[in-house]
């Protein structure tokens, strides 16, 4: 789960729109287009927060995820490879090409790799998900995770991914929601500090509530038999282990990481912002909960 969003108001909510203008650094996964940012950036402190963020969340996201032997399967946008280690290992068999634009975030990848039991399955390669080197019907299976969310048009990656996947084969899309963030206790200026993220993934070029549209976006690609799943996660202090790696380590680190950018862009001040943020952890300490979904989409490629 990384950031992307529609431009929302100050609490992540629909509507009240107001992109905020910030200054282009980077491109995002599997864009060369500088028309959309990766807010976080490209640190050695957002690698691990992926890294901990797919670790805690494997076995919800990718459960029923597995190909066959043989296979040949395109992951586009891999990043750091945070998800990359987990295809491997689910589906030792099949050919993965791990597919992204940034070289310094495939290196990463290839480490993380490296000492993994299936790394010889997959093949790393520094391309644009937009202009795919690749000729038509290429492979049998496609895996976007955490990408679509940062993309400007995500219907047109969708359609364009289409060519290179073969008649009758299947795409996997997860995306997050950040409105389906709800926490106990509950507080506006925690509420006001995801807004501001939102709004800034919006000013990036995403949409951090993507993941209620997987179902209409896939079927406006032109895909068939779309189906749709929430794959819910509930921290509480009778699940450590969600509460460490997902609400403190995944979703308060992600939101805490655009402080700088929230404030240049004059969203909120730094008393706000700090509130907001204390708020915010405490829903990762005793008594707090944390429930946030995300959207598991499958589909195929119609014949013809």
């Amino acid at each position: 789960m990384s950031t992307a969003a529609t431009a929302t108001g100050g609490t992540g909510a629909p509507g009240d729109q107001h992109p905020v203008p910030l200054q282009d650094s980077g491109h995002v996964h599997g864009r060369s287009d500088h028309s959309t940012r990766y807010v976080h950036g490209y640190s050695e402190h957002e690698t691990r927060r992926l890294t901990d963020q797919a670790e805690t969340l494997a076995a919800l996201l990718h459960a029923g995820t597995a190909y066959p032997a043989g296979s040949r399967v395109l992951e586009a946008g891999c990043g750091v490879g945070a998800q990359t280690v987990h295809l491997a290992a689910s589906s030792p068999g099949a050919h993965i090409t791990a597919v992204d634009i940034s070289a310094a975030s495939l290196a990463r990848a290839r480490d993380r790799l490296a000492t993994r039991p299936h790394a010889a399955t997959v093949r790393w390669q520094q391309a644009d998900l937009t202009d795919l080197p690749y000729p038509d019907a290429s492979f049998d299976h496609l895996f976007v995770c955490f990408v679509l969310e940062h993309l400007p048009d995500p219907a047109q990656a969708l359609t364009g991914l289409r060519r290179v996947l073969r008649p009758g084969g299947s795409i996997t899309v997860i995306e997050g929601d950040h409105g389906s963030a709800f926490f106990h206790p509950d507080s506006a200026h925690a509420r006001a500090a995801i807004g501001h993220q939102v709004r800034l993934q919006a000013a990036a070029g995403g949409n951090a509530l993507l993941g209620r549209e997987v179902q209409p976006l896939l079927t406006a690609a032109g895909y068939a038999d779309v189906t749709v799943r929430p794959r819910t996660v509930y921290a509480d202090a009778t699940r450590p282990g969600l509460v460490d790696g997902f609400t403190r380590n995944t979703f308060i680190a992600m939101v805490a990481s655009v402080r700088d950018d929230a404030l240049a862009a004059g969203l909120t001040t730094e008393a706000e912002w700090d509130r907001g943020i204390r708020d915010l952890r405490r829903t990762a300490e005793e008594g707090g909960t944390f429930h946030y979904t995300f959207f598991k989409g499958t589909a195929v490629n119609p014949a013809g």
